[in-house]
């Protein structure tokens, strides 16, 4: 089959079809499916897990209600408030004041509520109090970055309530205090889990605790979790307890917006590093190495002619037929220039092939560099008669 003959035929695409690009892609397309299904059921699990929680009106595992019920029945009563501004009309010497996650307050909400609290003569208790809010609420006070492994801890202390308690879960957070007269607990690796920091004036206090463990429903049970409980949000016969909510009007300040990167909690941060790594690992692992060429024989035989196809299917697509017609005419100028007595260096030189094929043929010279030569076609239908003149050229050269 010639060169034309091909270009005549119907082209095949060689764009890849659904089946190719699903086989290629459905490796990734089922990893990235099984990635989103888990993170949805862990998105579901964690929800449903902590629905409620450090709620005193709630009776989940993670609520704290066994723990309001509890004190009810000592005569402590239990009021939920939501806002700053509730917070802090209520704090007072006969009030403990529980404020659930610090954390979630903005820097100028923290500052307000410790100096509303700091002189009332009540106590605060902060439960899981960051580095983002235990300066502020507890001056003096500062959290350590690597938490406790250990969750169920012994007091080591003289404070009466924690010496009363016995072991108790109180390992999360773990702090340190430049308070001389304050009473530090429950230590990790010699880093208390749990701070009561007495005030300056008059005879209140603030108690950081590092874990709310002992405040859930399912853990009140557990060790000395609900005597230590009772004691430190018992003191007091009025406990406000503090849950921040982002409906609070004063959370929104403008002086302490954060960005988008701060909303986003660490550990997606760090999971997205994680990921990064794999990735760039994977990446190094897959990678083409580059090396010198190693000669392989290939598997099967592949036949010239379907070479020939495939180079006329791509010519055709790509509608290079300048490209087609410099091809045809180079290979017809070197096999006819051995016919004529022209060396095969000198085959594409038009002033020693064009005087050796006249000569042969005793014909005009003009026609043979127009036809060898000449500019490319201007269309398919030209290009297949010019295949059909060098084919016919070439056979007339080969005739005896």
């Amino acid at each position: 089959m010639t060169a034309g003959a091909t270009l005549a035929s119907t082209s095949t695409s060689a764009s890849p079809t659904a089946r190719q690009v699903w086989v290629r892609a459905r490796g990734v397309v089922i990893a990235v499916v099984l990635l989103l299904i888990g993170a949805v059921a862990i998105a579901v699990v964690r929800s449903d897990a902590r629905h409620g929680e450090l709620d005193p009106r709630s009776a989940d595992p993670y609520g704290s209600r066994a723990v309001s019920a509890l004190l009810a029945q000592r005569g402590v009563s239990t009021r939920v408030v939501t806002t700053l501004a509730e917070a802090r009309a209520s704090a007072g010497p006969k009030t403990t004041l529980l404020v659930a996650e610090p954390d979630l307050l903005t820097h100028r909400q923290q500052s307000a509520l410790h100096s509303a609290t700091a002189d009332s003569g009540g106590r605060t208790v902060l439960v899981a109090a960051g580095n983002s809010s235990v300066g502020r609420l507890a001056p003096g006070v500062t959290a350590d970055p690597a938490h406790s492994f250990d969750s169920t801890l012994t007091p080591h202390c003289t404070l009466p309530a924690a010496r009363r308690a016995g072991t108790a879960e109180t390992g999360g957070i773990r702090y340190t205090t430049s308070h001389l007269d304050a009473d530090s607990c429950y230590p990790s690796e010699r880093l208390a889990t749990l701070i009561r920091v007495p005030a300056a004036s008059g005879g209140g206090d603030t108690v950081v605790l590092g874990a709310p463990d002992i405040l859930f429903n399912d853990r009140l049970g557990e060790q000395g979790n609900a005597s230590l409980a009772l004691q430190l949000l018992g003191s007091r016969p009025h406990l406000i307890w503090y849950l921040p909510s982002l409906s609070d009007t004063s959370a929104t300040d403008t002086s302490d917006r954060r960005s988008f990167f701060d909303l986003i909690p660490s550990g997606w941060l760090w999971g997205t590093l994680q990921l990064f790594i794999a990735a760039a690992l994977a990446a190094l692992w897959r990678a083409r190495r580059l090396g010198p060429l190693v000669p392989e024989r290939l598997p099967v035989a592949i036949r010239a002619s379907e070479t020939v196809e495939g180079r006329a299917r791509l010519y055709r697509k790509a509608n290079a037929r300048d490209r087609a017609a410099t091809a045809l005419r180079s290979t017809a100028r070197t096999r006819l220039a051995p016919l004529v007595g022209v060396p095969v260096t000198q085959a594409h030189a038009p002033e020693a092939l064009l005087p050796a094929l006249s000569a042969h043929l005793h014909g005009d010279g003009q026609s043979l560099h127009s036809l060898l030569f000449g500019p490319p076609p201007g269309d398919d239908a030209a290009l297949i008669a010019l295949t059909d003149q060098l084919d016919a050229l070439e056979r007339e050269v080969r005739r005896p």
